[in-house]
């Protein structure tokens, strides 16, 4: 049993026990602000950050159908196509990764561990990439052909079963800190799958708080669709007893204007600032865009905030950009 809330559920899903859990609340202080930081880089060191929570569930539904393969996608550098890589190894599985990327590239950060891991890497061109999904299907129906089976895991792990990993993590959150005293919790976003989960176990729970995701990749508008989608499709799956207000979710946009596999000058300086004044490392796609976010909104010129930020990982990321870190 996950919650002691039981009645609000007819199924509960299964898991495997792979994160380093619960992950601590921190209080930090920056440029002379207090913060915490709720620190799921610290799910694991070769599965550092935000995936695994939701792999847990997903993988454990793969064991449960005995796939051989999982397949799963991302951009080059992508944090959930690592962890994939490494707890699919460790569980026994075969991995196949469909990345955003040039094949030509030198393998560094994520695609360095997904290397020596082992896992199959097809590469696509963004305009392929858009295919994505129907490009793992069409691979998965071959696959079958040889009579072995394959799993497929969205991008980011965002599915109506996933987004568990971030229903169970607001239980946990809850556990921790009085969260009466925090007003909302800021996390970057690309998939939408931990925004929608924490929304979800908020509701579930009953906390009054506001997630504010900051997009890293999609539009405003898809992002807010795809999180209303990933919480309705959940509820609908899983007969949840719960009624969501989504005036609680509010998109911080314009944070990743250079794009999202770069990084601006102004936050790698920011980041370095941060890092050299606290020792928490962001990465360039995610959580450093998302800091930005947090530094403007919540952080700069005040003396404390009731706003939580949360540490989705990425840690690796941040070494296939180094030159930039070093400039």
């Amino acid at each position: 049993m996950i919650w002691s809330l039981q009645e609000n559920f007819m199924k509960i899903p299964l898991k495997i026990n792979l994160a380093n859990i619960p992950t601590p609340v921190q209080k930090n202080k920056f440029e002379g602000c207090d913060f915490f930081i709720k620190r799921d880089d610290y799910t694991g060191v070769e599965l550092s950050g935000n995936k695994i929570r939701k792999l847990e569930f997903l993988l454990a539904d793969a064991k449960k159908r005995k796939s051989d393969y999982i397949y799963t996608c991302g951009g080059d550098q992508s944090n959930h196509a690592r962890a994939t890589t490494i707890a699919s190894t460790a569980l026994g599985f075969k991995t196949k990764l469909f990345l955003w990327g040039n094949k030509n590239q030198r393998k560094d950060g994520n695609l360095f561990l997904n290397d020596i891991a082992g896992a199959e890497i097809e590469y696509l061109t963004k305009k392929e990439y858009f295919n994505v999904n129907s490009i793992m299907l069409e691979k998965k129906r071959l696959l079958e052909k040889k009579n072995k089976s394959a799993y497929i895991i969205p991008s980011g792990g965002s599915s109506n079963l996933g987004i568990w990993g971030y229903i169970n993590f607001v239980k946990e959150l809850n556990e921790q800190i009085d969260l009466s005293k925090i007003k909302g919790i800021l996390l970057a976003n690309g998939s939408s799958g931990t925004a929608a989960g924490i929304i979800l176990g908020c509701a579930i729970l009953g906390i009054k708080m506001k997630v504010f995701p900051v997009n890293v990749l999609l539009t405003e508008d898809e992002v807010r669709s795809d999180i209303e989608n990933l919480v309705y499709g959940c509820i609908d799956d899983y007969k949840l007893n719960v009624k969501i207000n989504f005036s609680n979710l509010e998109i911080l946009d314009g944070y990743s204007k250079e794009g999202y596999k770069k990084i601006s000058k102004e936050k790698i300086s920011l980041i370095k600032e941060l890092f050299s004044e606290t020792g928490i490392l962001l990465d360039p796609t995610y959580t450093g865009k998302a800091f930005k976010a947090f530094y403007d909104n919540f952080l700069k010129n005040k003396k404390k905030t009731n706003i939580l930020f949360l540490h989705t990982g990425g840690i690796f990321g941040a070494f296939a950009k180094k030159k930039n870190y070093l400039d």
